[in-house]
C-alpha cells in the first residue's frame, strides 16, 4: 500500500468520494463535523478537491452554507488557474448533483466511514505531535493534545438552525409509501405507509394477525422491495411458506405439489425477503436494529421492516417496570428504528378479551398498554367471529390514519389457506349499525337452534 493510498479516500473508490462531496454541500450539519477533520488532499479527484475547496471557502467567509444557486455562481465566476479539462469535470458534476441523478442508498455507511477515516487521521496527527511534546512539554499539555484531537469531528449538530438551515424547509419531502395491496386503504392512507412510519395491525388471538402482515410484506416483494420480516412466535419456515402460498396463490396444503412451480415464480421476483426468527422474548428492539446494521455492511438496505410481533419482543433496556410501560417503549423504539432506516415498520398487537368476539374492534380493545397507540402513524383492527371464519369473512376498522380519514369500516374477504386479504368497499353501515344488525342475525339463529332443539331434531 502506498503513501498515498493510506492518506486518503482512494481506497474507496470514486462513488464513494463523489457520494461523500454531495453531502458536504447538501447536509449542513454534516458539513460542521467533517470540515474540522477533513484535508481537501484526501480526495484523489483535483475536481473534487475545488468543489469541497469552494464550498469550506464560502462558509468560513459568510458563516452560513452555501445553496445550489450560489454554487451555481461561483462555479461559473471563481475557476481561474484551473485547466478547461478540470474546470468541466467540476460543473458536470455539479450538474448532476443539481439533477439529483447522482444519488446514494448508502448515506450513513458513506458519512460513517469518511468521519471514522479522517477522525483516525487527525489522531494520528497528534499522536506523532505528542511524541516530539514527551521530551519538552508536560503531561497535561500532551493530554490536552490528544483530546482536542479526539474531539474534533464528533457531533456537533444542536438541532435545527432557523436562520441557518432556512433552505431546508423548503425542499421537498417525500413520504415514498409502499402500497398495501389494498385500492380502499391506499386511497385514504395516500398510497401507503410511507418512509419512517409505524402500522400497527391489531387482532385477537387466531384472527390472522401473521396473515395480514405476510400480505403487506408480500406486495412490497412484488413491488421490487427488500423486505426485512421477523419473527417471534412462528417458525421462519413456516413464514416463507405463507409468503409462497400468498405471492403464487397456492393453498397451503398444496405447496409440496406445485414445488417448481413455486420455485420458478419466486426466482422471478425483482424484490428480496430475508426472514429472521427470534425465540419469543429473547429479542429486543436493540436487537432488531444490530441485524439491520449488519445487514447494511453487507450492503442490503431494508425497504420495509415486518415484526411479528412486538408484544412478544423484550424492552431494549434492563430497568424494571410494569408491562404496559415495557410496551409503550416497545412501540417508541420501533417507531425510531423506522425513522433511522427510513422506511415503512409494521407490526401487530393483541386485543384484550373484550376483542374476541367483538363485530369491530377500537382501540378499547388494546391489550395491556393504550400509550403504544400514540406514537404509532396508520392503525387498523380486523375482526372476526366464528360465522366470519366459516365464510372468509370479517371487517377492518381504520383506528388511527396520520394522513387522512379514520373511523371507517370495510368488510373484508380473507382465506387463511391461501393467505389472502381482500379489502372491500365500504358498506355504508355505521359501527352501531353493524353491531345491530349482527347482534339481530344472532338472535334469528338462537331461535331457530332452540325451536328446533325443542322439536327434537
Amino acid at each position: 500500500m502506498t503513501e498515498q493510498e493510506k492518506v486518503s479516500f482512494s481506497k474507496f473508490g470514486k462513488s464513494f468520494q463523489e457520494n461523500l462531496v454531495q453531502l458536504i454541500l447538501q447536509d449542513r450539519a454534516f458539513s460542521d463535523r467533517i470540515q474540522e477533520v477533513l484535508s481537501i488532499n484526501f480526495f484523489e479527484y483535483r475536481y473534487l478537491q475545488i468543489f469541497v475547496k469552494k464550498v469550506f471557502e464560502y462558509r468560513e467567509k459568510y458563516s452560513v452554507h452555501p445553496t445550489m444557486d450560489v454554487m451555481i455562481t461561483i462555479l461559473r465566476t471563481s475557476l481561474d488557474g484551473e485547466n478547461d479539462a478540470v474546470k468541466k469535470q467540476t460543473r458536470d458534476f455539479f450538474a448532476r448533483i443539481h439533477k439529483a441523478d447522482l444519488e446514494s442508498d448508502g448515506d450513513e455507511y458513506i458519512k460513517h466511514t469518511a468521519l471514522d477515516f479522517c477522525r483516525k487521521q487527525k489522531l494520528k496527527e497528534a499522536m506523532i505531535h505528542s511524541v516530539k511534546l514527551l521530551q519538552s512539554s508536560s503531561f497535561d499539555e500532551i493530554s490536552d493534545t490528544i483530546n482536542q484531537a479526539l474531539k474534533l469531528g464528533s457531533d456537533n449538530n444542536f438541532g435545527y438552525d432557523y436562520k441557518a438551515d432556512f433552505e431546508e424547509r423548503f425542499k421537498p419531502h417525500f413520504r415514498n409509501p409502499i402500497t398495501t395491496g389494498w385500492k380502499e386503504v391506499d386511497e385514504i392512507c395516500k398510497g401507503g405507509l410511507g418512509s419512517g412510519e409505524l402500522g400497527v395491525v391489531i387482532a385477537p388471538t387466531g384472527a390472522g394477525k401473521s396473515m395480514v402482515l405476510v400480505h403487506l410484506g408480500s406486495e412490497a416483494v412484488k413491488l421490487g422491495k427488500t423486505v426485512i420480516h421477523y419473527t417471534l412466535e412462528l417458525a421462519s419456515t413456516v413464514i416463507g411458506t405463507r409468503y409462497d402460498s400468498c405471492i403464487t396463490g397456492v393453498p397451503l396444503d398444496s405447496l409440496r405439489t406445485f414445488k417448481e412451480q413455486i420455485y420458478e415464480k419466486v426466482q422471478d421476483l425483482e424484490g428480496s425477503l430475508i426472514i429472521k426468527e427470534y425465540p419469543t422474548k429473547s429479542a429486543s428492539p436493540a436487537t432488531i436494529k444490530n441485524h439491520l446494521e449488519r445487514l447494511q455492511h453487507r450492503g442490503i438496505k431494508p425497504d420495509m421492516i415486518i415484526i411479528d410481533y412486538a408484544d412478544l419482543l423484550r424492552p431494549s433496556s434492563k430497568q424494571k417496570m410494569e408491562k404496559r410501560h415495557e410496551l409503550e417503549t416497545i412501540y417508541e423504539d420501533l417507531r425510531a428504528l423506522a425513522q433511522e432506516f427510513k422506511c415503512p415498520c409494521y407490526t401487530a398487537s393483541q386485543t384484550n378479551r373484550s376483542g374476541l368476539n367483538a363485530e369491530v374492534i377500537t382501540m378499547e380493545s388494546i391489550s395491556e398498554a393504550f400509550n403504544k397507540c400514540f406514537v404509532s402513524d396508520f392503525i387498523f383492527t380486523v375482526s372476526r367471529t366464528v360465522q366470519d371464519k366459516n365464510t372468509n369473512a370479517g371487517r377492518v376498522f381504520i383506528a388511527k390514519n396520520r394522513n387522512g380519514p379514520d373511523g371507517l369500516i370495510y368488510p373484508i374477504m380473507l382465506d387463511t389457506s391461501r393467505v389472502k386479504m381482500k379489502v372491500l368497499p365500504p358498506t355504508g353501515e355505521s359501527m352501531d349499525e353493524i353491531i345491530s344488525k349482527t347482534m339481530k342475525e344472532q338472535q334469528v339463529t338462537l331461535k331457530e337452534k332452540y325451536k328446533k332443539f325443542k322439536e327434537g331434531k
